[in-house]
């Protein structure tokens, strides 16, 4: 019997090149748990204080209970056989059935780190609370009606205001759990449910997307990183796992469209892109990451300007003139938001703090492996010149793809729109840092590890989010 092209291993390529060794790696690794470290012993402190960081156990949202759960005896098998099999695996499986594996295992990952908690406060009450989307069902009975009145209840002062939630993101964001509860899938079970499996797939975009841009040698080695992701702890029954989900399915398709697929992707991605940006306003920084897939396939771009051009802008107008005919304003949002943020604990969490103990929050989201990968990937770029006739090279594409990512979670950084709780509002960021873990030799080692930040942070605190 033939056997599949797809099925066979790969064959090794030249090995991942030293660009300056396991130690540096150790080194870089390293210092993003000293920073990690910092971060908690100046938080504790501040917050000891001058009760200004409003957050239990700095740099996170979270509260110090060391506990095990139902999920706990799952999360260990998941991430020893992913540390075990998981690099042998993702170099041997055809590809369709890669993505169906890392998809379905990375879904067990989420699911078993939040049942560490339990069910109920786990998964079904994490999107009921005062704060989330579930609160405000009642109020989208007439939904162009609630559309038009959406700005007018922003502000903390304006009568019968949304909760924080709700009031901090456009109303795609709480229209999709409207939308599931009128499809018979109300309550926060199935919420959480919604987002758990949506987010787990992101994974399989980010894959898709290397692939494309890189290679499939690549891509295969990211696997196991993308699926062991620390920032699972974060992703089970969080809204932004969901729109981590919708960003990266925009990059994906946007990949496939400039190189060389049917123009149609690129119409699926500029929709795709439209519907991230009414999801969350800070997720219109992937216009960076997009820009780095742009950089990648310049060629291709400038062959067919105008095939790539018209659907994806025609998509990506899609959703904003919808939301806009239903009288909603984005920009008058935007900006109420603002305003919002700074009459909330926005206006009291220190910048100086936050401006460097969120990048903590990203080395625990990400995990050591990202820090050390990351490493690496600046390592491939930095010492030399002629970027765009290196662009041929699978590595380099790869590199510019994950500093792209890097540099759209550093102007979130800058702006000062996100002090605190980036530990779940960077996830669609972080999740492009992680296929970084493709440049390190001996990934056992490093999946290790991040399986016991994973597993370490979920059994120690009783996490918010």
């Amino acid at each position: 019997m033939r056997t599949s092209r797809s099925a066979r291993p790969l064959r090794s390529s030249r090995p991942a090149p030293d660009t300056g060794g396991s130690r540096r790696d150790v080194c870089a690794a390293s210092a993003g748990a000293v920073l990690v470290v910092a971060a908690v012993l100046v938080g504790r402190h501040v917050e000891g204080t001058a009760h200004t960081l409003h957050v239990g156990w700095p740099p996170l949202y979270a509260n110090w209970l060391p506990h095990v759960g139902p999920g706990t005896p799952a999360a260990l098998v998941v991430a020893a056989a992913v540390v075990a099999y998981g690099p042998a695996l993702a170099a041997r499986l055809r590809r369709r059935t890669l993505l169906a594996v890392s998809w379905a295992t990375a879904t067990v990952w989420i699911l078993s780190l939040a049942l560490i908690d339990g069910w109920h406060r786990g998964v079904a009450r994490r999107l009921t609370t005062k704060y989330e989307y579930l609160q405000v069902i009642d109020r989208f009975q007439d939904i162009p009606a609630t559309l038009r009145d959406y700005t007018h209840h922003i502000l903390i002062d304006s009568p019968d205001h949304w909760p924080a939630h709700t009031a901090g993101h456009p109303p795609a964001a709480p229209l999709t759990f409207v939308l599931l509860d009128r499809a018979g899938l109300g309550g926060g079970g199935w919420a959480g449910t919604w987002c758990v499996v949506t987010g787990a797939s992101a994974c399989v975009a980010v894959l898709i997307a290397v692939r494309a841009l890189a290679s499939e040698e690549l891509a295969r080695r990211a696997a196991p990183f993308l699926v062991l992701a620390p920032a699972a702890v974060w992703m089970g029954a969080s809204a932004d796992a969901y729109f981590a989900a919708v960003a990266a399915w925009a990059v994906a398709l946007l990949a496939l469209a400039v190189t060389g697929r049917s123009p149609w992707w690129a119409a699926g991605a500029g929709l795709l892109f439209g519907l991230t940006c009414y999801l969350s306003y800070g997720l219109t920084l992937f216009a960076v990451i997009a820009g780095a897939v742009l950089l990648i396939g310049h060629r291709r771009v400038r062959e067919r300007p105008v095939r790539l051009a018209l659907p994806l802008l025609g998509g990506l107008l899609v959703v904003p003139a919808l939301f806009t005919l239903l009288g909603f304003n984005w920009w008058e949002a935007y900006r109420l938001l603002v305003t919002r943020y700074y009459q909330g604990a926005g206006g009291i969490r220190p910048y100086w703090y936050w401006a460097w103990a969120n990048l903590a929050c990203t080395v625990l989201i990400a995990g050591p492996a990202t820090v050390a990968g990351l490493r690496r990937a600046g390592a491939e770029l930095l010492p030399r010149a002629g970027l765009r006739a290196r662009l041929a090279e699978p590595r380099i594409r790869l590199a510019v793809l994950v500093l792209g990512a890097l540099l759209a979670l550093l102007l979130a950084d800058l702006s000062g729109m996100s002090k605190a709780e980036t530990e779940r509002i960077w996830l669609p960021f972080a999740l492009w840092l992680l296929a970084a873990g493709a440049f390190l030799p001996g990934p056992r080692g490093w999946l290790a590890a991040q399986a016991v930040v994973a597993l370490a942070v979920n059994h120690l605190l009783l996490t918010g989010w």
